[in-house]
C-alpha cells in the first residue's frame, strides 16, 4: 500500500536519472505536443497520450501525459508548476517523466523565468535495466505502465 506520509525530495531536471524515486520537481510547462489515440493491450480501452515539454534553469525533459492530464497541462502552458511525487520511466531508452497514480501538479510558489533548453535529458540514451523486473517496477517499464 502507498504511504502518503513519505517525504519526497525536491530535484532539478538535470539531476533526474532513471533511478530517481520519490521526487518533486518544479518546472515551466513549455509545450504540449500532438495527442495520439492508443488502445491498451491489457484491456482494450482507448486512451489519449501526449508529450509535454517541461524545463527549468538546468534543462528540459519530456513528460508523458495521459487522458485528463493532457488538459491539465494545456491549461498551464507558460506557467510554472510543481510535479509532486512524480515517477521516471524509460521509453525506447529515453527518459520520461510522469504523474502516475500518486503524482499531482500544483501551482509553484516561485516562477521560473529562464529555461536551459540546451540540456534535454530526454534526448540522452539510457541502458534499460531489466533486473528490476522482479520488484514489479523500474526503468524497464514503459511510460504507459498503468494501462
Amino acid at each position: 500500500m502507498y504511504n502518503s506520509n513519505i517525504e519526497t525530495k525536491e530535484v532539478k531536471i538535470a539531476d533526474i536519472t532513471p533511478n530517481t524515486r520519490k521526487f518533486s520537481v518544479t518546472f515551466k510547462v513549455l509545450d504540449v505536443g500532438e495527442e495520439k489515440e492508443i488502445t491498451s493491450r491489457r484491456d482494450g480501452t482507448s486512451h489519449r497520450v501526449a508529450d509535454v515539454l517541461v524545463g527549468d534553469e538546468t534543462g528540459v525533459a519530456v513528460l508523458t501525459a495521459w487522458d485528463d492530464q493532457i488538459d491539465q497541462f494545456k491549461s498551464v502552458v507558460g506557467d510554472t508548476v510543481s510535479l509532486v511525487n512524480g515517477y521516471v520511466s524509460l521509453y525506447q531508452g529515453k527518459l520520461r517523466l510522469g504523474l502516475g497514480r500518486f503524482g499531482s501538479i500544483k501551482a509553484a510558489e516561485n516562477k521560473i523565468e529562464e529555461v536551459n533548453q540546451e540540456n534535454n535529458i530526454s534526448e540522452k540514451e539510457f541502458e534499460e535495466d531489466f533486473s528490476s523486473r522482479r520488484r514489479g517496477r523500474g526503468s524497464y517499464q514503459r511510460s504507459r505502465r498503468y494501462y
